[in-house]
């Protein structure tokens, strides 16, 4: 058995950055992580992903983005080299091979067990992040036995898949990258897209996410955001990591030959039937999109830059067939996988504390605090303390928030 004062469960871009953390208040502590050092990275994506933030946003506690292309975006094999590059730096106390198949409250903290060791720790901080399973609606049991289905954490490339045409259910970043390269490969692609966030890759010569950053919008805290529950639920905006395509959108899409439906609202006896108010989705997703656009605009007029820019100018509205069908018969030949990119959530199964989950049996948490269990930390989920924590920039501020509560909870055991 094991003591130590705290343990961080996860050596993805969040643990890491929260042992440097700790670290800089002499927190002993150690990093718990199942696989390697980005782990998630190294066997959760496929290897053509590349970031949706810029990498002069590669931002961590300790280390900026120092290489010769800011405003690239990173493929995942240069994320894992810069992660494990990180761990390096900081000098993080990770154990790797080390699957935690219990995280229990006692009378002096934590009983965290893992791969056959037991620790006890006095603090415990899970940074697991919000990806830990694919989100599958219980529609996917009426899917006929016969078809291939798959998620985004098992799909690798397009040659893996069956020959035939692939449905896509869900039309969030995921969604429409992976709809694209599968199209690309020559498959018949039909995507069923329900609420989504539709942005340019660039706005008046600027990467969307320096507006983001520039108009406040990342740093709007949680305890400010109008409806927190959907703002933590939000699909991530349809963008992809290359400068060279201006947006990544439904329109680009229909016009690469994907075939856009609605959203999928059941399956009966083999029969897809979708929602026949794609039209009024991708309008609102149009009026969100100028709304921020707008709010772009003006913050640029009120900074006085906007003679530096090129002038406002909005997208066209997003183009929509009036054919798209409302059913499409999975039984027959013309379907042969069904790829469920419909989110995600977070795996905290392994975490037996009562007082730690709310009425739903989801981790209860404000900006990181775990309420019901003291010592309790989670990190690495979106708008976790403010819209920036969905992305890896964001936990250099949350980790920081998050360790000097942490580190008072600490002192408070210690009177």
């Amino acid at each position: 058995m094991t003591r130590i004062t705290a343990v961080i469960i996860g050596a993805g871009h969040a643990g890491l950055a929260m042992s440097r953390r700790l670290t800089e208040r002499s927190i002993d502590h150690v990093v718990l992580e199942r696989g390697e050092v980005a782990n998630s990275w190294r066997t959760e994506r496929w290897p053509s992903l590349r970031l949706l933030t810029p990498n002069w946003q590669m931002r961590l506690p300790g280390l900026g983005y120092a290489g010769d292309n800011p405003d690239g975006f990173m493929p995942v094999a240069d994320v894992v080299a810069t992660l494990t590059r990180y761990a390096c730096l900081v000098g993080a106390p990770v154990r790797t091979g080390m699957t935690v198949q219990a995280v229990r409250a006692d009378s002096r903290g934590f009983e965290i067990r893992a791969s056959g060791d037991v620790i006890r720790a006095r603090a415990v901080v899970l940074a697991t992040g919000a990806c830990g399973l694919p989100a599958i609606p219980r529609i996917a049991d009426a899917v006929p036995a016969r078809m291939t289905t798959v998620t985004p954490l098992s799909y690798r490339e397009a040659g893996q898949l069956p020959d035939g045409g692939v449905l896509v259910v869900g039309a969030s970043a995921t969604g429409v990258q992976l709809a694209d390269e599968i199209r690309q490969s020559g498959r018949p692609v039909t995507i069923a897209v329900g609420e989504h966030v539709r942005l340019p890759r660039s706005y008046r010569g600027r990467d969307i996410f320096w507006w983001l950053e520039a108009t406040g919008l990342l740093a709007e805290r949680y305890d400010e955001v109008d409806d927190l529950t959907r703002a933590r639920h939000l699909p991530s905006p349809q963008l992809a990591g290359n400068p060279q395509v201006a947006i990544t959108d439904l329109s680009r899409l229909a016009a690469r030959g994907v075939r856009i439906v609605g959203r999928l609202g059941n399956i009966t006896a083999g029969v897809a039937q979708f929602s026949g108010s794609l039209p009024n989705t991708c309008s609102l997703a149009d009026l969100k999109m100028n709304r921020f656009l707008r709010r772009a605009d003006d913050w640029a007029t009120a900074a006085g830059i906007d003679g530096e820019l090129p002038p406002p100018h909005r997208l066209a509205a997003t183009r929509v067939d009036p054919r798209s069908p409302l059913e499409l018969d999975l039984n027959g030949r013309e379907i042969a996988t069904v790829l469920w990119a419909t989110g995600f959530r977070p795996d905290h199964s392994w975490i037996h504390i009562p007082g730690a989950r709310n009425r739903l049996g989801h981790l209860d948490h404000h900006g990181g605090v775990v309420t019901g269990a003291p010592g309790l930390y989670v990190l690495g989920l979106p708008v976790l303390r403010t819209r920036a924590s969905t992305y890896i920039h964001g936990a250099a501020a949350d980790t920081e928030a998050i360790a000097g509560d942490l580190h008072r909870f600490l002192g408070r055991q210690r009177q």
